[in-house]
């Protein structure tokens, strides 16, 4: 059976605005109200929110006796106010693995306790050449070498904290979302990328009036940048997970932007053989050229289910995304392939 026809423009269009979408790590609730409100029109989608934030929906199957699962997050790299310092600008720390170098003079947003949002940008202490001269650029990057400048008439400690600024408080940076030939160029396609394949993937099977083979859940999860994501939400009766994430792309990877990916190995370990290869005769029978690769320095929602002691099957794919953790770049074919192999995996027996 031909697979169902998958709608791109409305893939990527949902994509970009979830990219723009804050949700750094602890602070992911906005971007699970944007994927909450995406699925809510479709019939037959039974959605919740976890105690732990996570979206759970579930799409009844023609058959319940080994429910399967899907799990893509939401969450992102970010930071947190650190330190108010008596300058009036602010120490930071980072969420996740995020890289100062990589968002060196980068646009960001302070939420505040009270719901108010202010603009700043990341710079080094040591930024101004014409008064530090070689130290701007021997400077290691870093939280105590970098500071968030507030676009606010603030000049010390006081004058910040007037504002609002509590320590604590979530940073989000720009994404700085950008289209281009084919290719869509921003921060955060890990895993907001992942996400839109999987939402793709349910639209067009609602729209050709298909269920899945088995009764499926989709784990949208908040916590996976700082590794225990997939460690809860998913049903007690979940036979398998797979889990849609980017591929590292690199020296010595065999990942492309323009394919999908299958991830046999990371950090964590191998994955679950039955599993992949099955994964591999699913893309195979429908025509889906894909990559298998190994990821030295990963781990996903499924290594977090295993370590919570999940007794379930785990594999791993996902669309190729170059820069990880830096400024990404993934290309449409790796996102249709993607979405193309999870509807075939949900209609396959």
């Amino acid at each position: 059976m031909p697979l169902p026809t998958i709608n791109l423009d409305d893939l990527l269009a949902f994509l970009t605005d979830l990219l723009r979408t804050p949700s750094p790590t602890g602070f992911a609730h906005l971007g699970i109200e944007r994927v909450r409100a995406e699925l809510a029109p479709l019939p037959g989608v039974q959605a919740r929110l976890t105690r732990k934030g996570s979206l759970l929906v579930t799409l009844p199957g023609e058959r319940a006796d080994a429910p399967r699962a899907l799990s893509a997050h939401v969450d992102t790299l970010g930071a947190m106010v650190k330190e108010i310092k008596a300058s009036g600008r602010l120490e930071l720390t980072n969420v996740g693995g995020l890289s100062w170098n990589g968002v060196e003079a980068e646009d960001c947003t302070v939420f505040t306790q009270s719901g108010a949002q202010i603009p700043g940008s990341l710079v080094p202490v040591k930024a101004a050449a014409h008064v530090y001269g070689s130290e701007v650029t021997t400077t290691e990057r870093g939280p105590h070498s970098m500071e968030m400048r507030l676009d606010a008439r603030t000049q010390s400690r006081e004058e910040t904290a007037a504002l609002g600024i509590q320590v604590g408080d979530f940073v989000a940076f720009d994404p700085r979302v950008s289209q281009h030939n084919g290719f869509i160029r921003s921060r955060f396609l890990d895993d907001k990328s992942g996400v839109a394949c999987m939402v793709a993937a349910v639209k067009a099977l609602v729209a050709a009036n298909l269920q899945p083979r088995q009764t499926t859940y989709l784990l949208f999860s908040n916590f996976e940048e700082v590794g225990h994501g997939g460690s809860a939400g998913l049903p007690a009766d979940t036979a398998e997970l797979v889990v849609i994430d980017m591929a590292a792309i690199g020296e010595g990877q065999n990942s492309d932007e323009y394919h999908a990916t299958l991830c046999l190995k990371d950090s964590s370990g191998p994955y679950h053989h039955g599993l992949s290869s099955r994964l591999r005769q699913i893309a195979q029978q429908h025509g889906i050229d894909i990559r298998p690769d190994i990821y030295p320095y990963y781990a996903s929602d499924g290594s977090a289910a295993w370590r919570a002691g999940h007794d379930l099957a785990v594999a791993l794919i996902g669309p190729g995304v170059d820069a990880s953790h830096h400024y990404e770049r993934t290309h449409t074919d790796a996102l249709a392939d993607t979405t193309r192999w999870v509807l075939a995996y949900l209609l396959a027996e």
